[in-house]
């Protein structure tokens, strides 16, 4: 349901959305409801630090149907010890079955002094992307530089993934895009107007694009200023439509098959 009352048959997937944190425990039944009711049929659920494992690892057992785990230390997250935590990620990579690498990257809004941490943190997790053949989910705030200097060194015919929530510019969206195996994910920023990504995204290749909503953070118009949901990702599914000029039903078609080609590649989207 996008605003009120209206309905589509669409088959879309939110790449990226954090349905386990505490924001939701007071209604997730319904959240995951209000997705389904959207059509949205995969949420891809990115780690944080250690602490968020177990109540992602619990949704997705929960909603296997619907929600699918990735493994990773977020920015944010390293601090001195780190090296120690990131031990206990990889070794649980054996342990079940992940969708990527991630959510890692750096992150210079928030704490500059770990910049090194960030880096060697990141590297490590590009090095598991490949060693594991996954696609690595990259944060990028404030960092879009220090992010190429990695990947500069780091990319390779085996790396692949996803600049979440993508807020470049059109020389930084070409930059990742020129690695070869990476796409863009696109949430709520693209429908704020002073943000301008319309602009940005406009001509870029569509096999490139991902929707994602980064729920609970970071709500699409109109729900700008609440707690954002996996529901809400038809809203910029409708914003792409417009910025592309074709039907919200092809924008779920081609992102729905990017996403099936980053994240399950063994398989094929419903028609």
């Amino acid at each position: 349901m996008i605003g009120s009352g209206y309905f589509w048959p669409m088959y879309l997937v939110d790449t990226h959305a954090h349905l386990y944190l505490p924001q939701f425990d007071e209604d997730r039944t319904l959240v995951l409801d209000r997705a389904s009711a959207a059509g949205v049929a995969r949420v891809l659920l990115p780690n944080i630090d250690l602490g968020s494992i177990g109540p992602m690892l619990a949704l997705c057992d929960a909603r296997p149907d619907l929600c699918y785990p990735m493994m990773g230390l977020h920015p944010c997250d390293v601090k001195p010890g780190y090296a120690d935590v990131l031990v206990e990620m990889k070794a649980r990579l054996s342990a079940r079955r992940y969708l990527a690498i991630g959510e890692t990257g750096i992150d210079l809004y928030w704490d500059k002094t770990t910049l090194p941490m960030q880096v060697e943190a990141f590297r490590e997790q590009v090095h598991w992307a490949i060693e594991y053949a996954l696609p690595v989910v990259i944060h990028a705030r404030e960092s879009f530089d220090e992010l190429f200097a990695v990947l500069d060194e780091e990319n390779g015919p085996g790396l692949r993934g996803v600049f979440h929530c993508f807020t470049g510019t059109r020389a930084q969206a070409e930059k990742i895009l020129g690695y070869g195996g990476f796409m863009l994910g696109l949430g709520g920023v693209l429908t704020y107007p002073k943000a301008a990504l319309d602009q940005v995204v406009a001509d870029l290749p569509r096999e490139s694009i991902l929707l994602e909503t980064d729920a609970p953070f970071l709500p699409p118009v109109p729900h700008r200023g609440k707690r954002n949901e996996s529901a809400y990702v038809a809203q910029v599914a409708l914003r792409l439509s417009s910025i592309w000029q074709v039907g919200v039903q092809e924008v779920a078609r081609i992102t729905s098959g990017n996403a099936f080609r980053m994240f399950f590649p063994d398989e094929s989207p419903p028609e």
